[in-house]
């Protein structure tokens, strides 16, 4: 059967964790890793309060502050010119190897591809271009539009309006179980993909629909 589907970015169409390979030359072999992801983790908090406070500012800003609230806590001096240079390379990001083997199987199966994004709509179709992603996509749909951030359950409201489908018709797929769990409470179906085979999902109510380790499986399975 044809389904409507949604797939978060970050994290699952490409990687935001391989910025260490960027920051290696700033900020040094040992911390290059670490910085990475206290960068990312922070990123997403920075939405999550936002969206609490509606107090809303693009994804690109709560990049760029917790690129320098990362610098500040670890003690990492990044110049203004760097700074502009991994904002840049954050449009850069290459998809994980599985990406486009496993959204072209999904299409050949008759199933509607979107990207869903907290990213801004211009940004999100610039990095999904450059890592030859996007022609395998119907639309770029970003929370931008309603000014808030996932798991917001307007956005995955919006996310089933903008593609035509009821919620409990539409899937997101997502490496991130916050946004897994907040499409499910919303009554979509979801799937976690376990991206690394360490990863725990949150011991919530709510459950995946399915658990994938990454799209080709997917196609698979769907």
């Amino acid at each position: 059967m044809s389904e409507a589907i949604g797939f978060d970015i970050y994290g699952t169409l490409v990687d935001p964790l391989e910025m260490n390979e960027h920051l290696r030359p700033i900020v040094g072999e040992e911390l290059a890793d670490h910085f990475s992801e206290l960068w990312r983790q922070k990123q997403i908090e920075y939405t999550f309060r936002r969206a609490l406070m509606q107090r809303y500012e693009d994804f690109g800003v709560c990049t760029r502050q917790a690129l320098a609230h990362t610098a500040n806590v670890l003690g990492a001096e990044i110049s203004g010119e760097n700074q502009e240079r991994l904002m840049e390379e954050y449009q850069n990001l290459r998809p994980f190897p599985d990406v486009i083997p496993g959204l072209e199987a999904l299409k050949s199966g008759g199933h509607r591809l979107v990207a869903f994004s907290n990213g801004v709509e211009a940004t999100a179709r610039t990095l999904l271009d450059r890592a030859g992603v996007l022609p395998h996509l119907e639309e770029v749909i970003s929370v931008d539009d309603l000014k808030t951030f996932k798991p917001d359950p307007q956005v995955y409201e919006y996310l089933a309006r903008r593609l035509g489908t009821q919620p409990s018709q539409t899937w997101l797929i997502s490496s991130n179980p916050f946004d897994v769990i907040g499409a499910k409470a919303t009554g979509l179906k979801s799937a976690w993909v376990q991206r690394n085979p360490n990863a725990r999902f949150d011991p919530w109510e709510i459950e995946p629909d399915l658990v994938v380790e990454d799209l080709q499986q997917l196609a698979e399975r769907l």
